[in-house]
């Protein structure tokens, strides 16, 4: 199988996050049982030196990291990326792919490969990745809504199948949009290798000597209203207000300027001192930064499908979510707490986790054969290719 995938951004432009940890993860897994993968994207955020518009091997895929043109910039800071270049290697090397993957929505990209499919007659699959969550879609909502009955409207309807990480975002999103194609649900995947020589719990302290004797709740994502700061910062202001053994470690990029709204409720609720924005942190750094916790936090108002809350788990913290973040299986395993998005709730769910290092701990194990059964890479890929050869039988 030949496979070509379209994504806005690729990895190593990890700072915008969101499915290009594991996309990355899914690409190598399919490489190594035999798939040839293909991957065109963008250079948005390539710090590394990469010669544009040319082909490169990345960890034995195959990508091309296209030039693009900040036009218009009405989706955010990254612009609409549109890119000429992408745009004429789609025309000339399409045809020579069985199945094209979209991963994104919002951009150029996207609609520029799904015209082109249409064109070529070529099977294509969308993967929203949760972007168009009725919370998450009514954010610049008199942006999207024009742009989606110019362009994604029929480049969803055009697509062979939807790829939905949860079955809520399936039954929500495909209902809503009266989408008639197929809805394939297949959840991201984390590979498991790369946590198996954690770093020791005294690293995080070592880096910060005040958390020494404290007991760290961690958040991880990007700084932005979405996930839930507000409710985070009222929870926490109560908890620290009653114990002085506890200290919220802030790890992630600000985004539409929400790091200085939250560090003002912080200092509203008096425990500004008792808090550390660590900034983006990778790699080593990332692991330490999980491993030095001693639970995790993610109070989003939604969420299509958080890496955070695997990489947690997978490092054995206890997690609380809301019922935003469609991650029913941290309930079902007992892997933490499924919250309202109040932050009374919050606050109770991190007083019940504090109080009880037992059942903590038990969380944490739970937590980590929950990913290593379910989320592991090398199964999800083997889902992923199923379905894609089932798909492909359906064409012929």
């Amino acid at each position: 199988m030949k496979l070509l995938c379209v994504i806005p951004s690729y990895y190593p432009a990890s700072r915008y996050g969101g499915p290009i940890a594991s996309l990355r993860a899914l690409n190598n897994a399919l490489v190594e049982k035999g798939i040839d993968v293909t991957v065109y994207t963008t250079n948005v955020g390539l710090d590394q030196k990469v010669l544009p518009n040319h082909e490169t091997n990345f960890e034995g895929v195959k990508v091309t990291y296209f030039t693009f043109t900040k036009f218009f910039e009405f989706m955010g800071t990254t612009g609409w990326q549109f890119s000429w270049p992408m745009t004429k290697t789609l025309k000339k090397k399409l045809k020579a792919f069985d199945l094209i993957y979209i991963v994104s929505v919002w951009n150029y990209p996207t609609v520029a490969t799904a015209h082109y499919c249409k064109h070529y007659r070529k099977p294509y699959i969308i993967s929203p990745q949760g972007a168009l969550y009725p919370y998450t879609a009514r954010k610049k909502f008199w942006k999207k809504v024009p742009y989606y009955h110019i362009a994604v409207k029929r480049a969803l309807q055009g697509a062979t199948a939807v790829h939905y990480l949860t079955r809520d975002e399936a039954e929500k999103c495909h209902r809503l949009l009266c989408l008639k194609n197929r809805a394939i649900v297949i959840p991201n995947g984390i590979d498991i290798s790369e946590f198996n020589n954690l770093p020791e719990r005294e690293k995080l302290r070592k880096r910060y000597p005040y958390l020494q004797d404290k007991k760290v709740i961690l958040f991880l994502g990007r700084i932005h209203w979405i996930k839930g700061l507000d409710i985070l910062s009222k929870a926490y202001g109560r908890l620290a207000r009653k114990r002085n053994d506890v200290h919220l470690l802030i790890a992630g990029v600000d985004e539409d300027g929400c790091e200085k709204k939250l560090r003002e409720w912080l200092k509203h609720e008096g425990v500004f001192d008792q808090v550390t924005f660590a900034g983006m942190v990778e790699g080593r750094e990332k692991l330490e930064v999980f491993t030095g916790s001693d639970l995790f936090a993610l109070p989003s108002y939604s969420e299509g499908f958080s890496m955070a809350i695997l990489e947690a788990m997978i490092c054995g913290l206890p997690v609380i979510i809301t019922n935003h973040c469609n991650f029913l299986d941290v309930e079902r395993a007992k892997a933490g707490f499924i919250i309202q998005p109040r932050d009374e709730d919050l606050y109770q769910a991190f007083a019940r986790i504090l109080d009880n290092k037992k059942e903590a701990f038990q969380m944490g194990l739970r937590g980590k054969k929950l990913v290593k059964g379910c989320y592991n890479i090398d199964n999800i890929a083997d889902a992923v290719i199923c379905k894609f050869q089932e798909i492909l039988r359906n064409e012929k």
